[in-house]
C-alpha cells in the first residue's frame, strides 16, 4: 500500500520510535486483540451498517520500508499495520482506529477520489480529530507542550503531513485543501455523535 497506489493514505509518526518493533506474528496477535477495542468495534459495526463490512483478512500486519509510517489504508486492499514500527498495544489500536475512519469515509462517500486533495484532506482531518491522535497526552509525548488550542493545530499539522505526501498534492495544494474543507470536515463527527 505504500508502493504508489493512488488510492491510499498513511498514518505517520511524528517522533522516531527507536525500538525496532515487533514480529509480524506478535503484531497479528495484537491486531486481533485490538479488534476488541470498543472504538474499533464501534467503527466496524457502523461500516457494516453502511454496507462495508471490515473482514479481519483486510487488516494486514506488514513490515514497512518507509520510516515514520505507522500504517495505511488503501481502497480495495484494506488496512496495513507497520509491525516493524510498533512497540505497544495502544499504538496498534490507535492505527486501526485512524485507518478505520479512512475506510468509513471511503465507504460512505462512494466517490472518494484519493487524487483529489480536498477529499484526502477531509478524511485526514476527520481521522486525526476523531481517532484521538491529537489528544493532549499524545501531543505531550511527542514533545508538543501547548495546552490551549493544541488539538486543532495538531489535526492541521498531521493532516498536512499526510496530504502533502500524496503524489497528486503539492504542499501548497495540501494547505489550500485543508483550509477549504476545514469547517465542514472538522465538524463532521459521523459515525460518532460527537468527537470522542
Amino acid at each position: 500500500m505504500e508502493e504508489g497506489n493512488s488510492a491510499q493514505t498513511s498514518t505517520a509518526f511524528e517522533s522516531e520510535n527507536s525500538v525496532v518493533g515487533m514480529s509480524q506474528e506478535e503484531c497479528t496477535n495484537r491486531i486481533v486483540k485490538s479488534l476488541k477495542h470498543p472504538t474499533v468495534r464501534f467503527l466496524r459495526k457502523h461500516m457494516e451498517q453502511a454496507g462495508c463490512p471490515v473482514w479481519v483478512k483486510l487488516i494486514l500486519a506488514a513490515n514497512c520500508k518507509r520510516k515514520g509510517v505507522a500504517g495505511g489504508y488503501s481502497t480495495g486492499n484494506g488496512i496495513i499495520v507497520c509491525c516493524n514500527h510498533m512497540s505497544y498495544q495502544d499504538e496498534i489500536s490507535q492505527v486501526l482506529i485512524h485507518e478505520l475512519i479512512h475506510a468509513y469515509d471511503d465507504c460512505r462517500a462512494k466517490n472518494m477520489d484519493w487524487k483529489n486533495c480536498a477529499h484526502h484532506a477531509c478524511t485526514e482531518i476527520r481521522a486525526n480529530h476523531l481517532s484521538g491522535d491529537c489528544h493532549y497526552k499524545r501531543e505531550l509525548l511527542r514533545g508538543f507542550m501547548k495546552m490551549r488550542g493544541h488539538e486543532q493545530e495538531c489535526v492541521k499539522r498531521r493532516a498536512l503531513k499526510s496530504v502533502k505526501n500524496n503524489p497528486y498534492c503539492s504542499e501548497a495544494a495540501a494547505k489550500d485543501a485543508i483550509e477549504t474543507v476545514w469547517d465542514i470536515c472538522y465538524n463532521d463527527t459521523s459515525p460518532f455523535e460527537r468527537a470522542p
